[in-house]
């Protein structure tokens, strides 16, 4: 949140925006101004006060910039219908989601995230190179330090947080994440509002329920205006850069698990959540990742119909929908999924935080479309392309666990060390079992 590090993240995005920003950034380098940190949260040591001062004014001064891509890009919910040629429609028949599938669609994400997180913020080659060397590749089990030389160990190391929970030889029941704790949070949301929720209320229960200490990028920022005063949706555009990173995506989940068959409500409830913290393809990325998975829950189609589906509900001329359109063409074209990443990866990671939604949408559809409904290639391939690992694991597994059905149809190497049992901070939910949590949410999902 440090004012210094997010004039470097704005003018980033000023510049995949199309907006002019040359004159900004020439005075903020001439001033002593640095870059954003690559994969640091801050960096160190804070700005003076002169410096830190300048970054605000700056920051308001980009703010004001208008983007040439706007027109094709709304954050509104009336101007994204609009947009979309292939809205969909009402589902002709009510359908409905069982216990045990909403139980798949729990322990996937958690599987997924599980996967991912030893490896979070490690650049591609490293994550290449640790899986090698213990004979995990292409990825299709838990990391491991057994057999990775340890000078390949110093080179890359796991990520600090995660490590001592989130590999083979440690795992214990589901660590805590963000990417489980807004899953959480959302049934907080459904269970004390329902389905016709508001944005205030969904940032009343954050204030109330949810750590500071939990958030990250856009949802900190968010979570800083809140405390200042900021009212939604305003706290999704003051000073904050990452309205168009990961962190709306990852929250989407349950706004599709509970409107099985209905991706266009899924749609339209993701977006009263996202817009607290997003704009435009921050924005997209609950939309679609909300539909598609709310297909999945309706039991009637397969992964492809479900990336169809999600592709719906964005604009079809966003950035995000040429993301998945591209992710999904070069699955298809491409017969190694390797291909497949470093195809992406030249697309992205010039101009892309590891963080951003669009590299990591592109990397999401293309793990689906190339695994193929199967659940231990979809989670491999979503982390094994690096960028957001274990958010991208995260929903790969739980769109292919809804497509399972069943908790018993997962393989039992992803379901046993999670013990039917996460940790959390959200207040009531620490040790809660994914059975336990698959009932509360079939409440939810059978709700008027």
């Amino acid at each position: 949140m440090q004012p210094e590090d997010l004039v470097g993240h704005e003018l980033r995005q000023a510049a995949q925006d199309g907006r002019d920003a040359r004159e900004i950034e020439e005075r903020w380098y001439a001033a002593g101004g640095a870059p954003a940190p690559d994969r640091a949260g801050a960096s160190e040591p804070p700005a003076p006060p002169r410096l830190r001062e300048l970054a605000g004014q700056l920051l308001d001064e980009l703010a004001l910039l208008e983007s040439p891509l706007a027109a094709d890009e709304p954050t509104g919910p009336a101007e994204i219908m609009a947009a979309c040629p292939h809205w969909p429609g009402p589902p002709e028949a009510a359908a409905t989601v069982g216990r045990d599938r909403l139980h798949a669609a729990w322990l996937g994400r958690a599987a997924g995230c599980l996967l991912g997180k030893p490896v979070e913020k490690l650049p591609l080659t490293g994550i290449r190179a640790l899986a090698r060397a213990a004979g995990n590749w292409p990825l299709a089990t838990w990391f491991t330090e057994h057999g990775v030389p340890p000078e390949l160990l110093a080179a890359h190391p796991w990520n600090r947080r995660s490590a001592p929970t989130s590999l083979a030889e440690n795992i214990d029941g589901m660590p805590e994440d963000d990417d489980l704790n807004y899953p959480l949070l959302t049934l907080l949301l459904l269970q004390r509002h329902g389905r016709t929720f508001t944005t205030a209320d969904l940032a009343r229960l954050w204030l109330d329920e949810l750590p500071a200490g939990r958030t990250f990028t856009a949802e900190r920022i968010a979570y800083g205006n809140l405390l200042a005063g900021v009212e939604p949706p305003e706290t999704a555009r003051f000073r904050n850069p990452f309205r168009e990173w990961i962190g709306a995506q990852i929250r989407a989940d349950v706004h599709g698990w509970t409107h099985p068959g209905d991706p266009a409500g899924a749609a339209a409830q993701a977006h009263r959540d996202a817009v607290l913290t997003h704009t435009a393809n921050g924005v997209y990325g609950a939309m679609f990742t909300a539909a598609a998975l709310a297909v999945a829950a309706g039991g009637e189609s397969d992964v492809h119909g479900c990336l169809a589906a999600g592709l719906r509900v964005v604009p079809p001329h966003s950035r995000y929908a040429r993301a998945v359109r591209l992710g999904i063409e070069t699955a298809r074209a491409e017969g190694e999924f390797d291909a497949v990443v470093d195809r992406l990866h030249a697309a992205y990671d010039s101009t892309h935080h590891w963080v951003h939604v669009l590299p990591n949408a592109a990397l999401l559809a293309a793990a689906l479309t190339h695994a193929d409904g199967d659940f231990t290639r979809s989670i491999g391939c979503a982390v094994s392309g690096g960028w957001d690992t274990d958010s991208n694991g995260a929903t790969a597994g739980s769109l292919a666990g809804l497509l399972a059905g069943t908790p018993t149809a997962l393989p039992d190497q992803w379901t046993a060390p999670l013990k039917n049992r996460l940790a959390t901070s959200v207040p009531g939910f620490d040790r809660t079992g994914f059975d336990t949590l698959a009932a509360l949410t079939h409440q939810e999902a059978l709700r008027p």
